[in-house]
């Protein structure tokens, strides 16, 4: 059954500034900026200017599945104000049973390289992507701390690394080695 008009509301805080035109959504913050096309979804987005700024989102006629686009849009908007508020922090931690997994960053935390993973020679690279630094934890040892504004970026470089450091032609319930995401959220001011 199709619903007339599903809506949804989302608060905007003080210091943010959300401004869409065709459906481009930037949200602009203390940490910078960032920028979302969401012109495939098919829904009426707008500013509602007040004593609090609100972002309106509202389908008509939409079916089951158009109607759940709504709240998917509303969490993206509202990840990209926690990020240009917050930013986000995903840490990661390298498991091993024998061989010690090194971890080296390199060119000012946008690359990091996996050497001795289950005593192999190859080396892994990763580049981080755009916005997403990487640091090595002085509190943990064989911890990987990524930070940045995206969270497609930040949770998309944490997957890379841990998908280059996949066993291979072994059992995995034996083999448990590889590096693996152990903590994730906003960056809480510490």
């Amino acid at each position: 059954m199709r619903d007339v008009l599903k809506t949804e509301e989302l608060d905007i805080p003080e210091g943010v500034k959300v401004s869409i035109k065709s459906r481009v959504i930037v949200v602009e913050g203390p940490r910078g900026t960032l920028t979302k096309n969401v012109r495939h979804v098919n829904m009426d987005i707008l500013i509602q200017q007040g004593k609090t700024s609100k972002v309106s989102l509202a389908v008509w006629q939409g079916g089951r599945k158009h109607v759940a686009c709504l709240r998917t849009i509303r969490t993206l908007i509202n990840n990209m104000v926690i990020g240009v508020t917050q930013g986000f922090r995903y840490k990661m931690r390298a498991v091993y049973a024998h061989f010690p997994i090194n971890c080296i960053i390199q060119n000012d935390g946008t690359k990091v390289e996996i050497r001795n993973f289950l005593g192999e020679k190859a080396v892994r690279h990763v580049a981080m992507l755009e916005g997403v630094k990487i640091a090595e934890s002085s509190a943990q040892k064989d911890e990987l701390i990524l930070e940045g504004n995206d969270i497609d970026n930040v949770s998309q470089s944490a997957a890379s690394i841990q998908g280059i450091c996949r066993v291979r032609n072994k059992d995995i319930r034996k083999f448990l080695d590889g590096i693996y995401v152990s903590d994730k959220g906003a960056i809480s001011e510490e």
